[in-house]
């Protein structure tokens, strides 16, 4: 495996709960490794490929930043921290054969690596590996996995389908980012509270926390898809558009009544996204008020996360999650 990624940049943590931060990713990512091996050397090379393929280890820097609002990190932590990204890392397979990207994190995508059929099963495959792990850690945290992952595949369905008729388009487009990336996100903050010995009402705030966070990186993520340089992300810009997807900058385009945005309507609802028509949208969705409208949207989600944490005592573990909201919706990749 690759060497454990850098935590992402948290202006507020102190270089000992930084080294803590790092050695818990370290234990997670040997967990994983280990987790992962099969007898078989190409089920084995297909578990690891994504893993090997880099990534921020976002979702379980978040379960060892929440514990460390109880007790700190301990072996059920690592390993809750584990099955969560092995669930992330399981629905990126599934991803790629729906997306038919070609680059995932600078690596080839799943379904390039291999084929649709063999990315899906090492997806399911993962989800398993992951379900095993929640397992030893008790009924409670089964039944957690098991809701959220409903959630999840609830909405990666409703993300391929648009708004029902006279739902409100934004509202819709939200509620699919808050199942589809917010729920697991959630998870593995509350995961963290849960086995760093943290109380109920404690354990809830990061839950909502947590989705807030979520939403607000799915919703960067968005802009990044849209503005991004492919040598900094590792990812091909306008994959959204290729997808037909409606992403929050898209909406509020399509709701302008300027006449000068017609070309740029005109372009995002064509029914053929080729290369040509996806570079001219983006070029002028780059310079539309959209983004920056987007980019306030996504910030006040960020800041929505950061007020959830309000009635927590005050804490370098606080401060860190604070910053870390700001981190999400201030990255390039």
């Amino acid at each position: 495996m690759s060497p454990t990624p850098p935590v992402l940049a948290l202006p507020a943590t102190s270089d000992a709960l930084n080294a803590r931060l790092v050695d818990g990713l370290e234990a997670v990512d040997a967990l994983l490794r280990r987790e992962v091996d099969h007898e078989d050397p190409f089920i084995a090379g297909a578990n690891i490929h994504l893993a090997e393929a880099g990534g921020k280890r976002f979702r379980p820097l978040l379960t060892l930043l929440a514990s460390e609002v109880g007790s700190g990190v301990n072996d059920d932590v690592v390993a809750a921290a584990t099955g969560v990204e092995l669930t992330h890392l399981a629905s990126l397979y599934h991803d790629d054969v729906m997306d038919e990207a070609d680059v995932r994190r600078g690596a080839p995508s799943a379904n390039a690596k291999y084929d649709n059929s063999t990315a899906i099963l090492v997806g399911d495959l993962l989800f398993g590996t992951a379900s095993s792990i929640i397992a030893d850690l008790g009924p409670e945290a089964v039944k957690i996995q098991a809701r959220t992952f409903i959630r999840l595949c609830a909405g990666q369905i409703r993300d391929t389908r648009r708004a029902p008729a006279g739902a409100d388009a934004i509202d819709y487009y939200l509620q699919v980012l808050a199942d589809k990336t917010g729920v697991l996100i959630a998870t593995a903050a509350r995961y963290g509270a849960m086995f760093s010995g943290c109380d109920a009402a404690t354990t809830e705030t990061l839950r909502e926390y947590g989705e807030r966070l979520g939403m607000a990186f799915q919703l960067a993520d968005d802009l990044i898809d849209i503005a991004s340089d492919p040598e900094d992300t590792g990812k091909t810009p306008g994959t959204d558009l290729r997808e037909g997807k409606r992403t929050l900058p898209v909406l509020y385009a399509l709701a302008s009544t300027d006449p000068a945005d017609a070309r740029l309507q005109e372009l995002l609802l064509s029914e053929t996204q080729d290369d040509a028509t996806v570079a001219e949208a983006l070029a002028l969705l780059r310079v539309h008020p959209a983004m920056e409208r987007a980019q306030e949207r996504t910030n006040a989600v960020a800041a929505e996360a950061t007020a959830a944490l309000a009635g927590l005592p005050d804490s370098e573990a606080k401060a860190a999650l604070a910053a870390l909201a700001t981190s999400v919706v201030t990255r390039v990749g």
